[in-house]
């Protein structure tokens, strides 16, 4: 009689949020998970390259596994070598979750945010429907930039919008009529048309550069028109400000419910 093997006792898929890049703001769960027995992978752009999340760790005085795996997600266009670079880094981190150890994957800024953790996630979970996947939430970078730029995100009812910069001055201008704040994430390719942009908006003072944010390279620059035709780092990012926005009116549905509460029991009491 042919006896069916048994299926794997697959491990948990941990997504391990770092922030941005100083290891102070990795939270005690993301520590707690670094410091437990699950498998730590990290992410490269090139076999046997330095990780920026792997790097933030170890500023943090953690010392790296000797069993630690890298996973290659190569920067590329090309659609077919990124499809067969993210099946691979999924096929391995199948077969290391199927030897029922737990898999910490670093990622830097927040699992949820603009990461590869949630496609590496789904990618596993088609390979294995059964893996358990939790990510541990971080400090994007977006946040610790406006707290080391030492500007508001957004103020009792003012909007926020956050974007890859990479879809153009023309969204650009139209959400600044939107959102009283703008974050514009990696925004090196096209920083001097949104330095145009800026400057034909009348808001220049009002924007704020952030490059590696909480990293030992960290840089802050509110002269943002001073950055025409410099070549910054793929980790920068534009905090842009519109205080001359013309907003709507709000509806305060649940004020007007309070107040209209609060008459009625009034109007019971005396009578």
């Amino acid at each position: 009689m042919n006896k069916h093997l048994p299926s794997p006792r697959y491990g948990r898929l941990i997504g391990v949020s770092l922030g941005p890049g100083d290891p102070d703001l990795i939270t005690r769960r993301g520590w707690t998970a670094l410091q437990s027995d699950a498998l730590w992978t990290y992410p490269v752009k090139k076999a046997e390259e330095r990780s920026y999340a792997l790097d933030i760790v170890v500023r943090g005085g953690l010392d790296v596994p000797a069993d630690a795996v890298e996973l290659v997600f190569p920067m590329t266009r090309d659609a077919v070598a990124l499809a067969k670079a993210w099946a691979r880094a999924a096929a391995r981190t199948a077969e290391l979750l199927a030897e029922g150890r737990d898999v910490a994957f670093l990622v830097e800024g927040d699992a949820s945010t603009y990461s590869t953790f949630r496609h590496l996630a789904r990618a596993v979970r088609e390979l294995a429907p059964e893996v358990e996947v939790e990510t541990i939430p971080g400090v994007s970078s977006f946040a610790a930039a406006a707290a080391c730029a030492d500007v508001a995100l957004a103020e009792e009812d003012e909007t926020v919008a956050v974007i890859p910069a990479a879809y153009g001055v023309s969204v650009i201008d139209h959400l600044l009529d939107e959102f009283d704040t703008l974050v514009l994430m990696k925004v090196k390719p096209l920083l001097d048309e949104v330095l145009d942009l800026l400057e034909a908006r009348d808001l220049l003072t009002t924007s704020c550069f952030v490059e590696k944010v909480g990293s030992p390279e960290e840089r802050v620059v509110k002269d943002v028109a001073s950055l025409r035709g410099e070549k910054v780092n793929y980790l920068s990012l534009l905090l842009v400000q519109n205080p001359k926005r013309a907003r709507g009116e709000l509806r305060r549905g649940c004020r007007k419910r309070a107040a209209t509460a609060e008459g009625k029991t009034t109007a019971e009491a005396v009578a």
